[in-house]
């Protein structure tokens, strides 16, 4: 009859596909269990509540236990770990350094995140991440911008950010453009070089710039992530997971198809969607008429869609008119909404700024500084 040792055993050669190393190793098998019968409970504990790899990990620990003699049902109750746990996962696996700590991720922070996200590239994703900062920074409230699109970076010449960040001893301090605290790997690349990293690098990459950038007390973090569903979007979600999502795509069909599947992450990740851009909806012309170039309705469908798959009511937050002024403001480094032009566009923005920033964190997990008598 099998027994508890080899079961531990087989779990040994469960690797955990992020971390690349035994869930033993790891500290994720928090029990086993084998009774006379030989049925055997393992409970697993996941690192992030979310996990986008729970599925794999459950079933290659089911795999293992199945290949040994004598085994009779098998049943594996998958859970997450404590803070304390995941910090003592930290420390191990920094050698007994220091852990970082992100302040934004903690239950008690009142900077609103949102990541800033798209299905694909050419909608216009930097361009209104940088605008929403310069809106909100002009409203008075104190933004913070992380560029995120390793590869593709571009806010620094869209908020004209022209100075480096300064690094003291272990702490980077932010340029400020804009009045915008700004961080993007192009500030420490030479001559606007690539950026050619796999995976592991960009999570870290991200954390630095999570844990290591001296914010302040920020009211809002705008994270301009790139398109799709990779690296950078599930690392935000396990480095942020009170992060919430904002969608941009234009009103065509394809980009707005493709943009569906980067809210459809949050069913994963267990962020919430927060609402919709449309993008370039339309151009204004001379007779007071809207001339749809990239067709109707692609944000409307993206947010239908998510609404039904999520659970809950994803709106549209705006339509922004296609304007030469944004493409001009984005290249001079002076987004259009943070300027005082007429432009229907830098209306639309503003209104959107203003319902992000009007959003409320909830009160779960934060102290209310109140004690009994």
């Amino acid at each position: 009859m099998v027994n508890t040792d080899e079961v531990y055993e087989a779990l040994t050669s469960v690797i955990d596909p992020e971390i690349q190393r035994p869930i033993t190793d790891l500290n994720m098998v928090d029990e086993v269990r084998v009774d006379d019968d030989g049925n055997v409970f393992v409970r697993i504990l996941l690192t992030i509540p979310g996990c986008p790899l729970k599925n794999t990990i459950e079933a290659d620990t089911r795999a293992a236990i199945e290949a040994l003699d004598g085994v009779g049902t098998i049943d594996i109750e998958m859970g997450a770990m404590n803070d304390a746990q995941r910090a003592a996962l930290q420390e191990k696996l920094q050698g007994g350094a220091k852990v970082r700590v992100i302040p934004f991720a903690q239950p008690d922070s009142l900077t609103r995140v949102y990541a800033i996200t798209s299905g694909k590239g050419g909608v216009g994703k930097s361009s209104v991440t940088a605008n929403l900062a310069a809106a909100m920074a002009k409203s008075g409230l104190k933004v913070g911008v992380v560029d995120a699109d390793i590869y593709g970076f571009s806010i620094p010449r869209m908020l004209g950010v022209d100075e480096e960040a300064t690094t003291w001893e272990d702490m980077i301090i932010p340029p400020v453009a804009q009045g915008i605290k700004v961080m993007s790997i192009g500030m420490f690349v030479p001559n606007n070089g690539p950026v050619i990293w796999r995976g592991p690098m960009l999570h870290r990459a991200l954390e630095q710039f999570l844990a290591d950038v001296y914010w302040g007390d920020l009211d809002v973090l705008l994270l301009d992530l790139p398109p799709g569903t990779g690296d950078i979007a599930i690392s935000c979600a396990q480095l942020i997971p009170n992060s919430e999502v904002v969608i941009v795509t234009t009103p065509q069909a394809a980009a707005a198809e493709v943009a569906e599947r980067s809210g459809q992450l949050a069913l994963q990740t267990g962020q919430r969607v927060v609402g919709v851009i449309e993008n370039m909806s339309y151009m204004l012309m001379p007779d007071g008429s809207h001339n749809h170039i990239f067709g109707e309705g692609g944000g409307q469908t993206v947010a239908q869609e998510l609404s039904a798959q999520l659970g809950y009511e994803v709106p549209v937050l705006g339509q922004i008119p296609l304007e030469a002024a944004v493409r001009e403001g984005g290249d001079s480094g002076t987004p259009l909404a943070g300027t005082d032009a007429d432009s229907p566009a830098r209306a639309v923005l503003e209104e959107i700024a203003e319902t992000l920033s009007r959003r409320a964190r909830g009160l779960a997990g934060r102290t209310l500084n109140i004690s009994p008598q």
